[in-house]
């Protein structure tokens, strides 16, 4: 009996979150920043600034994720929220994009990657699989992350929300992401850990979907494909 993951070609794999320690590298780059700002001056504890920065940060993201809002928006949004937070600083427009340049930059610096995400590339890349990262990441911002982490080289295509004119889980985006790689729906699995954008928008693109389920605390409401707690776990799938 062939092993059911001979029949794909082509993997869509998500970056941040799943191969890039997005998470951990933007706590490290947030803390930068606040010092950077010397925001001290205006919050009495930083945990006040940082939780409500995740806050503003899940929320914008979520809504970005399905076209509710524009870039620009959550670029001045997510830091305009936590400043507000603050006690005699004057929130503006300029001091909350001279933030977020710079808690990008602080950010896209990051090499952190999940556990395992290199030795998992390593291992699909001597496997012969064609893989296409898709993500709904900032275009200068996911190809600066993608140099500091040293993974650029593994992707076939970097097929970007940006590019396509919709974010996943949009068809169109999925659309795109087949006319950018040549890829088949038959032959295509697609590996994320946000089972909204990555998992339910494959499935709706008829194509397997392999989750990770970083946080296994959290429930599948959609059956993968395959699902795996952590990175290693897909070499036995693959």
């Amino acid at each position: 009996m062939n092993h059911p993951a001979l029949r794909y070609k082509d993997l869509f794999i998500d970056f941040d979150d799943t191969l890039y320690d997005t998470h951990g590298n933007a706590v490290i780059a947030l803390r930068e920043t606040y010092e950077a700002f010397a925001l001290n001056r205006y919050f009495p504890t930083p945990q006040i600034f940082y939780d409500a920065y995740w806050r503003a940060n899940i929320d914008l993201w979520t809504r970005y994720s399905k076209g509710e809002i524009t870039r620009s928006y959550l670029i001045v949004e997510r830091f305009r929220r936590p400043l507000s937070a603050g006690k005699g600083l004057e929130v503006t427009e300029d001091l909350c994009l001279r933030m977020s340049d710079c808690f990008l930059d602080y950010c896209s610096s990051k090499p952190g990657v999940v556990e395992g995400a290199h030795e998992l590339m390593d291992y699909l890349h001597r496997r012969g699989y064609r893989m296409h990262m898709c993500s709904n990441g900032f275009h200068e911002v996911q190809y600066k992350k993608l140099a500091a982490c040293g993974l650029r080289d593994y992707f076939d295509t970097i097929i970007l929300s940006e590019d396509a004119g919709a974010n996943k889980p949009s068809a169109k985006f999925f659309d795109f992401a087949f006319q950018q790689s040549g890829a088949s729906h038959e032959a295509t699995l697609m590996i994320g850990d946000n089972l909204q954008t990555d998992i339910m928008g494959a499935q709706s693109a008829g194509i397997d979907t392999l989750f990770f389920n970083r946080y296994p605390a959290h429930e599948t409401s959609q059956a993968a494909t395959f699902t795996v707690t952590s990175l290693k776990a897909i070499m036995d799938i693959l």
